[in-house]
């Protein structure tokens, strides 16, 4: 079962930084569009980010998952196609980089849920399957490194899941993942970033539900922290006051300086187009200029300069 329409566009749609303000009065943040995407339209794919270049592979169409791969060169602003992924065409996967490998796993074929597991040497232009993902497979999950490790949380496998598998691919053959910590509460589809060396995970869908909440982990302790709700609960306080639909599922996610901009999505049904900035140092969300292309979800997104990047 996959979430949300699926999207055809294939162009970049880009949020500058500038002229950033508080005011409650406006929504700043401009979208323009950018550089289409040379492969296929296609939703729920996976990307991972090595040096100056953005690497996307698999995803989905009403039809057909794809297995190709595609290099999107930040500093020249031009796509190239790449060695696909030997492993099985695929939606709903995840990657990350560490180093300079890139790292995708886990997903679903149309028939079953995977928990394969490949590592991209950009050098070779070259893939070699790794061991396989230690969790259930499972589609649907968030992944993100940190220093020399990756991790993968979350996700479906016949249930929500809220573990977390640290992998290590300079550890012994057999101990290269390890299971850490789980999270709160169960979910799938959720929304993953990493600021300062420790990542956020927040909303996404349990059963139904749209989750209202952000968690934080620490790799140096190994431990889940809480933040702050994301809807209007506090009724002592204004912060939240104007807290309305950061919840979402298949929502994308990008980082720019110290702050992460949270936008398009699903939820109650619908594709949404609302964006919201997040500080980690006060815990608070911002709403900035809505995403103005079409309304969608299971889209990606990267960073590009001072720029954010939603695409497919």
């Amino acid at each position: 079962m996959l979430g949300g329409a699926l999207v055809a566009s294939s162009a970049l749609l880009t949020q500058g930084c500038t002229k950033d303000t508080d005011s409650d009065d406006d929504l700043i943040g401009n979208w323009t569009t950018s550089v289409d995407f040379r492969g296929n339209g296609r939703s729920e794919a996976a990307t991972f980010t090595i040096g100056d270049y953005v690497y996307l592979s698999a995803g989905t169409t009403d039809r057909d998952r794809f297995k190709d791969l595609f290099r999107f060169s930040i500093a020249d602003g031009y796509w190239t196609q790449r060695a696909d992924l030997p492993g099985a065409a695929r939606s709903s996967a995840v990657a990350f980089a560490i180093g300079n490998k890139g790292y995708l796993g886990t997903g679903y074929d149309g028939v079953a849920r995977l928990n394969d597991f490949w590592e991209y040497d950009p050098a070779l232009n070259q893939w070699t399957q790794k061991a396989n993902f230690a969790g259930t497979a499972r589609r649907d999950a968030v992944a993100f490194s940190i220093g020399s490790k990756g991790y993968i949380s979350c996700g479906y496998d016949g249930n929500y899941l809220n573990d977390l598998w640290e992998y290590d691919p300079t550890a012994a053959a057999g101990q290269q993942w390890s299971e850490k910590p789980s999270m709160g509460r169960k979910r799938a589809e959720a929304q993953a970033f990493v600021i300062n060396g420790k990542a956020y995970i927040v909303s996404g869908d349990n059963n139904g539900e749209i989750l209202q909440d952000l968690w934080m982990y620490d790799p140096s302790t190994a431990q889940w922290t809480e933040k702050r709700k994301i809807y209007n609960y506090n009724s002592d306080e204004e912060y939240d006051d104007d807290y309305s639909a950061i919840g979402r599922k298949n929502g994308t996610v990008f980082v720019m300086g110290n702050y992460a901009y949270l936008a398009t999505g699903e939820s109650g049904g619908a594709s949404v187009s609302n964006t919201w900035r997040y500080d980690p140092v006060t815990d608070l969300w911002l709403q900035k200029t809505g995403f103005e292309g079409t309304a969608r979800t299971g889209a990606v997104a990267f960073s590009r300069g001072d720029r954010g990047v939603v695409i497919t």
